[in-house]
């Protein structure tokens, strides 16, 4: 092999990927450019948005990677089906994800006030935090099972799409959540 089919190889397997990866990219900033009106109500959110995407591609990464490892040791079969060992992965990674939003508004919460800065109550962004993990959740594990198991079918190593299927889905689903989650927020305050 020479070093330019090397590179044409690696840009023709990565190319979709980092096209999808930018749409989706575009999609979440567009997202939280529609959120002005719930930016304004509850002081403090802006805060907490990196924290949260950033959780979302921490937690759900590693849930990938877990899965990933399980395929290629043939402890998990590539199905939608019931396996205790996934299970077990699957909540894990969805308690992780509501415990470190929590710490995360508490963090932004303490650390606004320190500042002297506006900043809503604990419990209004505790709520936001903790219902937009569980939604951003439930539509990122589905999306994990779905991307590395078909993948996996098809003859994709998941490692491989693991990282691009984290960060995008964790955008998009995570913004979209924390602008549903706010919106609930709002209504029931």
């Amino acid at each position: 092999m020479t070093v330019r089919s090397v590179a044409v190889e690696t840009y023709r397997s990565a190319l979709p990927a980092l096209l999808v990866s930018a749409l989706g990219g575009l999609l979440a900033g567009a997202i939280l450019g529609g959120m002005e009106g719930e930016l304004a109500a509850v002081p403090g959110l802006l805060v907490v948005v990196p924290a949260f995407l950033a959780i979302r591609g921490s937690v759900y990464g590693s849930l990938g990677s877990r899965l990933s490892s399980a395929l290629h040791q043939g402890l998990v079969e590539p199905r939608l089906a019931y396996d205790d060992r996934l299970a077990r992965a699957v909540a894990a990674a969805l308690l992780n994800g509501l415990a470190a939003s929590l710490v995360a508004a508490t963090l932004a919460v303490g650390l606004l006030r320190l500042l002297g800065r506006p900043v809503a109550p604990w419990s209004t962004l505790a709520l936001i935090a903790l219902a937009g993990a569980a939604m951003a959740g439930i539509a990122l594990v589905g999306t994990i099972l779905i991307v590395v198991f078909v993948g996996y079918r098809r003859g994709a190593n998941p490692d491989d799409l693991v990282g691009p299927a984290v960060t995008t889905a964790g955008d998009v689903f995570g913004m979209a959540a924390l602008f549903l989650a706010t919106r609930l927020a709002l209504a029931v305050s």
